[in-house]
């Protein structure tokens, strides 16, 4: 019997693409043959100057074929053209910043973190030369992200940096877009060759068992994943429990909380600002951004109403959408009717189907409202997790001591949120309290954008996610390296 196909589905009707699939599942041969050839290529990453080379091809080749890309990615994704026009920019500018860290890498402050300490026969005990440099793990496996198909995905974030770390990468595809998938590997590829590295440098596989399978894989050195809880956690135990374990860097999910103070709230026209710039950042992506704003603490009172009320009214101006797949459409309704149907909880803006002739799978945006009491409450555990898609839940508090609890009863986080004034007496002790449980604290502002830049830290305690490192930024490199002493080893047999 031949291998499954892999098909490309439109999310818009759910119905496949094209007569032909995109693919076929790969199986544990296709999967070993993948990671064997990812392996075949370690010597030849070596070189960092081809290493630069390889990232800033890489990045001239998705440029120039950006109107196919985002053509098939939006066809797969229903994530919209400017959208995706935008991603692809981000993810163009990430392979040339992760050129420019590897021209640097055994600079100061670059990621080999190259050390030196002379030899000293004086000191008790004596010190022998030494000298420290981190070096690639190996091969690396990643796991493609359902909701960014460039950024976080077969071209993304955990790509790029890998292979500035000198670790060659076989890529697990999401069901939710092959073709895109295809045609983006095909683009490393074209550039591996291009600038004298093996094809297998980047690898890409399909299927659900795949994934296991590369985990698994005695030569894949570290992994990369960015999705589901559930999913993550099993490959994460996976990972552990392996006869020689692995890291396992995944990004599994965040409720992202807001604190609005009463004071936040009491300059005029603050609460339609904040309640308008909330439902443009809750909806952006149908809600599909794993740093969407789930969870707003506002205090009880005449303002707070006044914020529920702008922004039931600017949800309901939010225009329907189409999620990425059948089984994320039914999780988001079927999720936000269990929360809905809670005691105590009150709906402001109603989720549900809003089918259009083109887009019969398309839903609308949803808004929860509860008092902090009650979100408290065991049974309402729902609420303070997260709710992938366009939905947010209000918690009204009454006053700091319950806006804390809530905040306690949280589990880690991508991040949280201060709305209140910069004179605000207690916003120093607010903002540490935030960071207890989140890994990028924001005074003002809304969190949905992730900027690629050294100080950016896109991670956060579990189960945001698994490890301490960043997904984003420069020190995403350190995640795929190790370091070494090498002791009394003459100058010129020193790597470098």
């Amino acid at each position: 019997m031949g291998a499954e196909s892999v098909w490309s589905v439109d999310p818009r009707t759910g119905e496949r693409r094209g007569n032909e699939p995109v693919a076929v599942v790969s199986g544990p041969a296709a999967v070993d043959a993948a990671v064997r050839a990812a392996h075949a290529a370690l010597p030849a990453l070596a070189d960092r100057a081809r290493r630069a080379a390889l990232l800033r091809a890489a990045a001239e080749r998705l440029h120039a074929a950006g109107p196919e890309l985002v053509a098939a990615a939006d066809a797969e994704t229903a994530l919209g053209a400017p959208r995706l026009t935008g991603e692809l920019a981000r993810t163009v500018f990430q392979l040339r910043y992760f050129a420019g860290l590897v021209d640097d890498a055994a600079g100061p402050g670059g990621f080999l973190d190259v050390r030196r300490d002379s030899a000293d026969p004086a000191l008790a005990p004596p010190r022998p030369d030494l000298y420290r440099v981190k070096v690639p793990l190996g091969v690396v496996g990643v796991f493609a992200a359902s909701n960014f198909p460039f950024a976080f995905s077969v071209p993304g974030g955990d790509t790029a940096s890998a292979l500035a770390a000198g670790c060659p990468v076989v890529v697990k595809a999401h069901p939710d877009h092959p073709e895109t998938s295809e045609r983006a590997v095909a683009a490393l590829r074209d550039a591996a060759r291009e600038v004298g590295l093996p094809e297998g440098t980047i690898g890409l596989v399909h299927g659900f068992e795949a994934g296991p399978e590369l985990v698994r894989h005695p030569l894949v050195a570290g992994v990369g994943f960015t999705g589901s809880p559930r999913g993550g956690r099993a490959l994460f135990d996976l990972a552990a429990t392996r006869p020689r374990p692995i890291p396992f860097h995944g990004e599994l999910g965040s409720v992202n909380p807001v604190l609005v103070t009463g004071a936040g709230l009491a300059a005029p026209g603050a609460g339609e600002e904040l309640a308008r710039g909330l439902a443009g950042s809750f909806t952006l992506g149908m809600g599909q951004f794993c740093t969407k704003p789930g969870l707003v603490l506002v205090p009880a009172g005449a303002a707070g109403d006044a914020f529920e009320k702008a922004l039931a009214d600017a949800t309901a101006q939010a225009p329907a959408g189409v999620l990425l797949d059948a089984r994320m459409r039914d999780a988001f309704l079927t999720g936000f009717a269990r929360r809905a149907g809670l005691a105590d909880v009150q709906t402001l803006a109603p989720a549900g189907p809003a089918a259009t002739p083109d887009a019969p799978q398309a839903v609308r945006a949803g808004v929860l409202s509860v008092p902090a009491r009650a979100a408290l409450r065991g049974s309402h555990e729902a609420l303070l997790e997260e709710c992938f898609g366009p939905a947010t839940v209000l918690v009204r508090y009454a006053d700091a001591a319950e806006a804390d609890a809530v905040l306690a009863r949280l589990d880690g986080c991508l991040t949280a949120t201060l709305h209140t004034p910069a004179t605000d007496p207690d916003a120093t002790a607010r903002l540490a309290a935030l960071a207890r449980f989140a890994g990028r604290v924001l005074f003002g502002g809304w969190p949905t954008g992730v900027a690629v830049a050294d100080a950016m830290h896109h991670g956060g305690p579990y189960p945001a996610s698994t490890s301490t490192s960043t997904s984003v930024g420069a020190t995403a490199v350190e995640r795929w390296l190790r370091p070494v002493s090498f002791q009394t080893v003459p100058e010129e047999l020193l790597p470098r």
